[in-house]
C-alpha cells in the first residue's frame, strides 16, 4: 500500500463515516488526505493529521474524531492497526502483504513508476539558457541547462506537454560588438574598448574568412555585417552543439531578431492599447505597469519610433500565449531579479494571471572551486569558465547531477576534485553506485536460473518495510518536484533511497547461499531488488543522468 492508496483508504473511511451520521463534515469529504512517514517506525507507517484538521469543523474534539475515524480504519482492507497519538495524530501500520504489494507494483509500472496526470492537460513553455550568441555558455547557463531539462522531465511525467524554448537573442547592440570584435580580431587589431576578448573570437573569425575569404577588401562596414551573419550562425551552431552533448536538446529554437521583422512588437501594443493599458507622453507610447505592481510605468516604443527593450518582451510572451501555451516559464539568472516585477505587471496588462500563466525562476551563482581555490576563468572564453570546461573536468553525469542538485535560488560552491572521484563522498557516484550494484545482483540471480516472483506477505524484515515505503515515497517526490519547481527533491531522495537499499542488503540476503534451494523469501526479496532498480533509474532518467549497469 503507497500513501495515494492510503489517502484513498482513509476518505474511503471518512466518507462511511460521514454517510452513517456517525460525523458532520459541513465542507464535505476532502478528495485526498495527506499521510507522511513517521520519523520513528515505532509510529507505524505512516501519520496524519486529518483529525486535527476536521474535527473543530466537524464539532469534535479532534482526538474524539481520531478515534472515530480510527475504529473505521482499523477495519479496512490491508491495515493492520490504527493507534491515537496526541491530540489527535493517527499513526498507521499496514500489513505486510499490502506494503510488500509495492514492489510489484513498482516492476509492473516500469518506467511510467513515478508518473502522474497532476499536470495532464497542461501546455507548458519552458524557456531556458537563452544565452546570448556572442560566446560560450558560462557556468550560470549551464545551471539553468541542468535544472531547466530536469524541470521539463519532471513536468513531463506530471502529463504536461512541455515544450523546451531557446530564445535567440540577435538582435540588438552585443551582436554590433560581438560582430565588431570578429572584425577586429580578422584584421589584426585591438579588441574594441566594449568588444568581446577570447580565443574563440579568433577561431569564429578565422572560420568566417575560410567562408568569405574576400570580407576583408570590403568597407569594415559591409565588412562587419558579413561577420555578423556568418559569425552569429557559427557561435550558436557551437552552443547548440555544446547543449547536446550535454544531453540537453530544444524543441524550438526562437529568434528575437524575428519579433522585429514580423511586426509582432506592434501587434502586442495594439493589444495593450485596445485593453486601455498603453498612454503616449513626450512622443513614446508607454505602458501602464504601476498599474500592476509594477515600481512605475516603462516605455514600450521610444519617441524616435523604434521597440524599447521591453517591447521584444510584450511580442514574445504574447507569441507563446497564441501559440495555445498555458504556462510560460522563464528562468533567469540572479542579475535579472528586477525584472520580475515588470514581467509580471506585462502578464497581468494583458489580462492574464501572473504566477500562473507566467512564471520567472532566479538561479543564483555557481562558484567551481579546485584545489580548494576558486576556478575564475577559461583559457579558450578569457572571462568565464564555459559548459566545456565542466564538462571535460568532471564529465556530464557529474555536472549534470550536480548542477541540479541543490535548490536554485541558492549559491553553490562545486568542488571540481570531489565530483571527479569514483567515492561515497561523490553523490552521483554513490547513486549511480547504488544502480550498477543491483544490476549485478539481477545478472547474478539470473546465471542461478533465479527469477523474482510477488510474494508480498513474505517481505516481514524490517529493512524490507523501510525500503517498500521508500519506494512508495518515488511519485509523491516526484509529485512534490513539479509542484515546487525543485528537480533537487528528485536528487536527494535518490541518495537516501540508495542508502535504505544498502542497508536493506547488508541485512537481508537474497540470493541463496551454497547449496541451499531458493525458496519463496528469495524470490520476493529478488522482486523487492528489481523494483530499486527501476526506481533508481527513473530517478536519474528525470535528472538526465545515465544509469550505469556495471562500474
Amino acid at each position: 500500500m503507497n500513501p495515494e492508496q492510503l489517502s484513498s483508504t482513509i476518505v474511503a473511511a471518512l466518507t462511511a463515516l460521514a454517510e452513517s451520521g456517525r460525523l458532520t463534515l459541513p465542507d464535505g469529504v476532502p478528495t485526498t488526505v495527506a499521510v507522511e512517514r513517521p520519523r520513528s517506525k515505532e509510529h507505524g507507517d505512516y501519520a496524519t493529521n486529518v483529525a486535527l484538521q476536521l474535527g473543530k469543523k466537524a464539532g469534535m474534539n479532534p482526538r474524539d474524531f481520531a478515534q472515530a475515524l480510527a475504529e473505521e480504519l482499523t477495519a479496512a482492507d490491508g491495515v493492520a492497526k490504527v493507534d491515537v497519538a496526541g491530540p489527535g495524530f493517527l499513526n498507521i501500520t499496514v500489513e505486510a502483504g499490502a506494503q510488500g504489494q509495492v514492489a510489484t507494483d513498482v516492476v509492473a509500472a516500469g518506467t511510467s513508476y513515478g508518473s502522474s496526470e497532476a499536470f495532464a492537460g497542461e501546455k507548458i513553455n519552458l524557456e531556458f539558457v537563452s544565452a546570448n550568441p556572442t560566446g560560450p555558455i558560462h557556468i550560470g547557463g549551464v545551471r539553468w541547462a541542468a535544472v531547466g531539462d530536469a524541470l521539463g522531465r519532471i513536468f513531463t511525467m506530471a502529463g504536461a506537454q512541455v515544450t523546451r524554448e531557446y530564445y535567440f537573442n540577435d538582435h540588438g547592440g552585443q551582436i554590433d560588438r560581438f560582430s565588431g570584435s570578429l572584425l577586429a580580431a580578422a584584421h589584426g587589431r585591438p579588441v574594441p574598448e566594449d568588444g568581446y576578448g577570447g580565443d574563440y573570437i579568433e577561431e569564429i573569425a578565422k572560420n568566417v574568412l575560410v567562408q568569405r575569404p574576400d570580407v576583408l577588401g570590403l568597407p569594415d562596414e559591409e565588412a562587419q555585417e558579413v561577420f555578423r551573419e556568418i559569425g552569429v550562425d557559427l557561435m550558436f551552431a557551437e552552443i547548440k552543439q555544446s547543449l547536446h552533448d550535454f544531453g540537453v536538446d530544444f524543441d524550438v529554437y526562437f529568434h528575437e531578431d524575428n519579433l522585429h521583422k514580423s511586426g509582432a512588437v506592434d501587434k502586442a501594443v495594439a493589444r495593450l492599447t485596445e485593453l486601455g493599458n498603453t498612454y503616449e507622453q513626450d512622443g513614446a507610447i508607454w505602458l501602464r505597469t504601476e498599474k500592476f505592481g509594477d515600481d512605475k510605468d516603462r516605455v514600450i516604443i521610444k519617441s524616435d519610433g523604434h521597440g524599447a527593450y521591453l517591447s521584444g518582451d510584450l511580442a514574445y510572451y504574447l507569441d507563446k500565449r497564441s501559440r495555445g501555451f498555458d504556462r510560460c516559464f522563464i528562468m533567469l539568472g540572479a542579475d535579472h531579479h528586477g525584472y520580475v516585477g515588470r514581467m509580471m505587471a506585462m502578464c497581468a496588462a494583458f489580462g492574464d494571471q501572473p504566477g500562473v500563466n507566467l512564471e520567472i525562476l532566479i538561479g543564483q551563482m555557481v562558484n567551481l572551486v579546485r584545489d580548494g581555490q576558486p576556478l575564475r576563468m577559461s583559457k579558450r572564453a578569457g572571462t568565464v569558465v564555459t559548459i566545456d570546461d565542466l564538462v571535460s573536468a568532471i564529465g556530464v553525469d557529474a555536472a549534470r547531477y550536480a548542477l541540479a542538485r541543490y535548490s536554485s535560488d541558492s549559491n553553490i560552491d562545486l568542488d571540481l576534485d570531489l565530483w571527479a572521484t569514483q567515492s561515497n563522498d561523490n553523490p552521483v557516484f554513490t547513486v549511480q553506485y547504488a544502480h550498477a550494484r543491483v544490476s549485478s545482483l539481477l545478472r547474478n540471480a539470473a546465471d542461478l536460473g533465479l527469477a523474482a516472483e510477488p510474494h508480498p506477505e513474505l517481505l516481514t524484515h524490517e529493512k524490507e518495510g523501510v525500503l517498500l515505503r521508500a519506494l512508495a515515497e518515488f511519485p509523491r517526490v516526484v509529485a512534490s518536484a513539479a509542484d515546487f519547481r525543485q528537480p533537487h527533491r528528485i536528487a536527494r531522495y535518490l541518495e537516501e533511497l540508495a542508502g535504505t537499499y544498502h542497508r536493506f542488503y547488508d541485512n537481508c540476503r537474497v540470493l541463496p547461499m551454497g547449496d541451499e534451494e531458493p525458496n519463496d523469501l528469495h524470490r520476493a526479496r529478488l522482486l523487492l531488488v528489481d523494483a530499486t532498480r527501476v526506481v533508481l533509474a527513473n530517478g536519474l532518467d528525470l535528472l538526465g543522468v545515465s544509469a550505469p549497469e556495471r562500474m
